[in-house]
């Protein structure tokens, strides 16, 4: 594998994946800068949630080519506990345990930092009452899973994400039953993340909170087409052509904004 630069959080090179020995990503390379967000985006079936399962180690090993680097280390080299105090995840359709409460959920994003079965400490209920704030879920935490809408479990898997306080998290669709007010409390919680310098790897159907982000990785038919700045015109274009121009970038005052044709 090349030599990395130090400032990259993530990588993935040379990388082939399949399904039943169908190709779904195919040589396929790419590196997320630290303390960036990097939205992912492209039509249905581009391989865009494929892509953040390998970037997770999520993916099965024996239907899988290339690498991925953590911090320009392999990911399959890291300790299981100390990759999962840096790499976070959270994906789609997460399946919760309904008797568990709002803060038991949350909590659970505290247990990589935690020694075998020790009771959460004072440390981690703070960190915690601060992620379901963040989430306009604390005044829920004793409500049961089973009881939430589907907008306010995604509430609190974001909660219990940003509770493992890594340094880099993989999210695909968080916006996923967000009601619009929601989706944009979501945004500045990323933006608040990269602040701090996580790098926020994010696959997103909602292409004009997508162009919020600071880069844009473009996908079609399992490959990367396009990779840069969100606000740069060659990404506008990219983007276009991968929905067959049926949308367009447009500029809204000072943001860029999807609109149908």
């Amino acid at each position: 594998m090349p030599s990395q630069s130090p400032n990259l959080a993530l990588s993935a090179h040379r990388i082939h994946a399949s399904v039943h020995a169908q190709p779904i990503l195919r040589d396929l390379s790419v590196d997320f800068t630290q303390g960036r967000w990097t939205s992912i985006v492209g039509p249905n079936g581009a391989g865009k949630s494929s892509l953040l399962k390998v970037l997770s180690g999520l993916w099965p090993a024996h239907s899988l080519q290339g690498q991925v680097a953590l911090q320009g280390r392999p990911l399959h080299s890291w300790p299981r506990r100390q990759r999962a105090q840096t790499l976070a995840w959270l994906g789609q359709g997460e399946v919760v345990t309904e008797d568990l409460t709002v803060l038991d959920v949350a909590l659970l994003g505290r247990l990589p930092h935690q020694s075998w079965l020790a009771a959460p400490n004072s440390a981690d209920h703070a960190i915690v009452e601060h992620c379901l704030r963040q989430t306009q879920a604390w005044e829920w935490r004793h409500r049961p899973v089973a009881e939430l809408s589907g907008g306010e479990r995604q509430r609190v898997l974001l909660a219990r994400a940003m509770a493992v306080q890594a340094s880099v998290l993989l999210m695909d669709e968080p916006l996923a039953n967000l009601d619009p007010p929601h989706q944009t409390d979501w945004m500045h919680a990323v933006r608040a993340l990269v602040a701090q310098g996580t790098t926020v790897v994010s696959v997103l159907h909602e292409l004009s909170f997508a162009l919020l982000a600071d880069e844009m990785v473009v996908m079609a038919a399992g490959q990367v087409v396009h990779h840069g700045a969100c606000h740069a015109p060659e990404t506008h274009a990219a983007l276009e052509a991968v929905f067959d121009h049926r949308i367009r970038i447009c500029q809204v005052e000072d943001l860029w904004i999807a609109l149908p044709r």
